[in-house]
């Protein structure tokens, strides 16, 4: 398939594209609560009894999954929570959700408000846009140390709250390093974020204050006794369940083509995805919307509950020749196939070419 760059000579009509959909850009606060509330109640009861049940149990092993995959669900709701900040819409969504999940998890929400840079068609693909990996035009090798990142995620919020912010607090100039290069959610690293002159500093640092104390408790706990020195290997193990399937999900979120320089709307379309899949099992790996990668960036403000409506709709209305069909996939695992084939090519053609001589090194030096 491979739809990155001037594919098409057909132009996507936005008027005519967004007046099929218009009707869908309300976000449904019920349904958002709803599903928080629910999947939270789910992620956390089965969590509980992952901990207590006898080891390599089936009840273990049934609540340690079903955990993670709702762990997994609520925990991307801070994507859509970028969105919704960055509309300033919903706020005490925004707040009940750091205090439900972000702090429990050490994943406060505005680590992740860089992520609007995803959506600049100047940053997009670029050396600035540090959620975007050109996985597509590199050796197979960067996708293995790619989906490494899964195991050191954790032991990064552990530092980053036990130590980092802790210590952030005693210069403003040190505070200010920290926010700028150690409070951000991203896969390229390093990637120094610009602090707005108008941040929400004292909101920030009380996320701070709090995933510190929620970070210290883990092992003050464990050596007081309230906890067994246990339960810290199995925190780490839940947390790698939804991790992985987070980095597996955005392993398929884009072709990953992008020539590293800025690139029209359309291009940037054409780089992202949609999966069509089963709507029962997909959900599981791509919830809150996720598996529509390419319509939330043709429509970055639609809210997740309404995207599968969206794309049903386009698919029944767009021509034939719409670029949009061509970012449709059928699976999981055609987006993988065509990943894995553009990076064993690149791997054939770096280990095809011929070394250079040994004076043409020299001369180089």
């Amino acid at each position: 398939m491979s739809p990155t760059g001037s594919a098409t000579q057909s132009q996507l009509a936005m008027a005519e594209t967004r007046a099929i959909v218009q009707d869908l850009f309300t976000p449904n606060p019920v349904i958002f609560w709803a599903d928080l509330l629910v999947t939270t109640v789910i992620a956390y009861a089965c969590a509980l009894a992952y901990f207590e049940a006898p080891m390599w149990s089936l009840t273990q092993i049934a609540c340690f999954t079903i955990s993670g995959f709702a762990l997994h669900r609520i925990g991307n709701f801070i994507h859509e929570i970028a969105h919704l900040n960055a509309r300033r819409s919903m706020k005490w969504f925004r707040v009940a959700w750091n205090v439900l999940v972000g702090i429990p998890t050490l994943m406060p929400s505005y680590f992740f408000e860089t992520h609007m840079s995803h959506h600049n068609t100047h940053d997009f693909g670029t050396a600035t846009d540090c959620e975007y990996v050109p996985l597509g035009s590199r050796r197979l090798r960067n996708i293995v140390f790619f989906l490494c990142q899964v195991f050191i995620q954790p032991l990064f919020v552990i530092v980053r709250f036990t130590l980092v912010a802790p210590i952030s607090f005693l210069h403003p100039r040190l505070r200010q390093w920290v926010l700028e290069n150690f409070s951000s959610f991203v896969f390229v690293w390093p990637c120094p974020r610009k602090i707005p002159h108008d941040a929400p500093r004292a909101a920030w640092a009380a996320m701070d204050v709090a995933c510190s104390l929620r970070a210290w408790a883990i092992f003050v706990c464990a050596a007081i006794g309230v906890t067994s020195w246990e339960r810290i290997p199995q925190l780490y193990a839940l947390a790698l369940l939804p991790l992985t399937l987070h980095y597996i999900r955005s392993l398929t979120a884009h072709n990953y083509l992008a020539p590293g320089k800025p690139v029209s709307f359309l291009d940037q379309l054409l780089d992202s995805i949609d999966i069509t899949g089963n709507r029962f099992t997909t959900e599981f790996v791509y919830p809150i919307g996720l598996r529509y990668h390419a319509l939330h960036h043709l429509f970055p403000s639609m809210p997740y509950h309404n995207l599968g409506v969206a794309h049903r709709r386009l698919l029944a209305q767009l021509p034939a020749d719409s670029p949009y069909r061509m970012v449709v996939y059928p699976s999981f695992w055609s987006v993988i196939r065509e990943l894995l084939q553009h990076a064993r090519q690149v791997s054939q053609q770096s280990e095809s070419a011929p070394s250079p001589h040994p004076r043409q090194m020299a001369a180089r030096s």
